[in-house]
């Protein structure tokens, strides 16, 4: 009977020996260093993260694409630009307060501003910089801030800036044909043999210009040296500025749709910065 109890406790304290030894093994492991499995977060797994990567990727080269388009967009309106002003020599706007707004030289200004911005965002998007994303929308916002103010002013102060430019070209054709303003000369003549007119209202505003019945040999039909001082009834008598106005509101609907393209290309361009930068903030934020 003794000797029968002495296997039975050996062969427990054999299994006690080995939960011991498990024991030992485990708090020896947690001796040396914690090997308990580490449990990701659904945000750190590698399918989701592959996921983020992907969409970060397409992204990138979305945004890299429509910027290199906006790029070439303004490297054409610069060599537009260029070429008006190489082409036209001296031609300069008819509004003697603001000659340098040439069409040349706004489409340069233009130009340049459209190429700095769109080589802005391609170099964001692809060594997606948070830096360069950042200034890319704070320049399109405020561009876009710029043009919203210019629309809101035109169409609430029309008639005000109808009176302004009123007086002011007239002012101009005080300067027609004087020393240092051959550009200002050139641009009316070109105005008045296209559209047909001649003046601001009518032929007579350059009586009061001139000092003397005359008109300029632009406002004659039948062109020829000389021939405004005869003041001939076949002369253009309709002054230029309502010409130039129903021009622009027959081709209204198509600076319209223009302007909405731009503004659209805008509001695209400020999305995908915004969203590229958030996603890189998002992305970097796991490291720290």
């Amino acid at each position: 009977m003794a000797e029968r109890a002495i296997p039975g406790r050996i062969h427990v304290s054999s299994q006690s020996t080995r939960s011991g030894l498990r024991g030992g093994q485990s708090s020896g492991a947690g001796s040396t260093g914690d090997r308990r499995p580490i449990h990701r977060s659904p945000s750190t797994s590698p399918r989701k993260f592959n996921m983020a990567q992907t969409c970060l990727s397409c992204l990138k080269y979305l945004m890299f694409s429509f910027n290199l388009i906006f790029w070439l967009g303004g490297c054409g309106v610069l060599g537009v630009g260029i070429w008006l002003a190489v082409t036209q020599g001296d031609f300069a706007t008819i509004s003697p307060s603001y000659p340098f707004l040439s069409v040349a030289n706004v489409l340069i200004a233009a130009g340049t501003i459209i190429m700095v911005v769109g080589f802005l965002g391609c170099l964001g998007a692809i060594k997606e910089n948070r830096c360069l994303l950042l200034s890319f929308f704070i320049i399109l916002l405020i561009i876009f801030t710029l043009e919203l103010t210019g629309i809101f002013i035109f169409i609430s102060g029309r008639d005000l800036i109808d009176k302004y430019a009123h007086r002011d070209l007239t002012k101009g054709m005080r300067l027609y044909s004087t020393e240092g303003n051959a550009g200002l000369t050139k641009a009316w003549d070109i105005v008045q043999t296209d559209f047909r007119c001649c003046g601001v209202e009518n032929y007579t505003d350059w009586f009061t210009a001139f000092g003397e019945d005359k008109v300029p040999d632009s406002c004659c039909l039948e062109y020829g040296k000389g021939c405004g001082a005869t003041l001939s009834k076949t002369n253009f008598q309709e002054g230029c500025y309502m010409k130039v106005m129903d021009v622009l509101e027959q081709y209204l609907l198509v600076v319209g749709i223009f302007g909405l393209c731009i503004a659209s290309i805008q509001v695209l361009g400020m999305a995908f910065a915004m969203v590229m930068y958030c996603q890189l903030r998002k992305e970097s934020s796991k490291y720290y």
